[in-house]
């Protein structure tokens, strides 16, 4: 990565990896980070703090429950749900489009009920145009999102698991909702690769995160595609990960934080981590209880200090 004096000059191409809604609360946080604002002016005079010249978001593509899952099986296309959530995160909030991507059909018969427009929409410009990819970059033009959106893998693939008996579980809305703890996540088919423009971004990062997330729906998902973590391994990048506040059901009910880091290198077969952020704070300030979930930690604390991703 670049010195802190190069950055502070240039700024921090900042890569996200992740899924569900963890990653669009991330990104909703670096946006305001962002130096470039095309309806905002600057703020003047030096800074201390790198700021982001950039941010692009890399987004899992397994998701087959609710609206996204109607829609794969329609038009046989890859989930455009997460995307979708990205795209908001990233969007002005003050643009009509972003409040007609956000709306949900409700209380309504037939087929639309439950669909979000901004999944509809972007099935539509897939149909309109015949590429996946080059409809999440019109979607992401009509909403002014500041930075780029791109899926892991224009691939319409499955996530299929091995459970703790061993039986075999298919589909992510089936293994994350199952009563049995993941041992290994696949893709079906294996050899899906990863977009060239997602290999890209890692390549020029300054800075990636992966998480937090869904251990194995929302992070591995991404990992496993074919490419990604070569690329994770070989960046120059710092790659950082994010914990999560709190274990889940299924997919790491009773983890340590090493033992996160265990299951994503047993799938990577390589150590692509450089950071941990964890939070250490003993209590979460809130008034109702928050299941499935190990004394609580809040206050971020960055941990494991070198190139091979050690943590303490």
């Amino acid at each position: 990565m670049k010195d802190q004096a190069d950055l502070l000059n240039s700024g921090i191409h900042a890569v996200a990896l992740g899924g569900g809604t963890g990653l669009a609360t991330l990104l909703r946080g670096l946006k305001g980070r962002l130096r470039s604002r095309p309806y905002h002016a600057i703020p003047a005079g030096p800074s201390d703090k790198p700021y982001l010249r950039d941010i692009s978001a890399i987004v899992a593509m397994t998701d087959d429950g609710g609206s996204s899952g109607r829609l794969r099986k329609a038009f046989r296309m890859p989930p455009p749900g997460d995307l979708r959530n990205c795209m908001i995160a990233l969007a002005e909030d003050d643009n009509l489009f972003t409040h007609l991507f956000e709306h949900r059909f409700s209380d309504c018969s037939g087929e639309f009920d439950d669909h979000s427009m901004g999944n509809l929409c972007i099935a539509a410009l897939a149909q309109m145009t015949g590429d996946f990819f080059e409809a999440v970059e019109l979607a992401c033009e009509l909403l002014a999102v500041r930075g780029r959106i791109l899926p892991v893998t224009e691939a319409n693939s499955v996530l299929t698991a091995r459970m703790l008996d061993g039986s075999r579980v298919v589909g992510e809305t089936a293994l994350a909702s199952g009563p049995l703890q993941i041992v290994e996540v696949a893709l079906d088919p294996p050899s899906a690769p990863a977009l060239p423009a997602a290999l890209e971004a890692i390549a020029s990062a300054d800075l990636i995160t992966i998480g937090p997330g869904s251990l194995y729906t929302s992070l591995i998902t991404n990992l496993i595609v074919q490419g990604m973590s070569e690329a994770l391994y070989r960046t120059q990048a710092t790659r950082v990960y994010v914990a999560n506040l709190m274990t889940q059901p299924t997919e790491s009910l009773g983890l340590r934080l090493s033992e996160h880091i265990d299951r994503i290198y047993l799938h990577t077969g390589r150590p692509i981590f450089d950071y941990a952020l964890v939070n250490t704070q003993s209590r979460i300030g809130c008034s109702k209880p928050i299941p499935f979930r190990e004394p609580s930690r809040l206050s971020p604390t960055l941990i494991a200090s070198n190139r091979w991703g050690s943590v303490v």
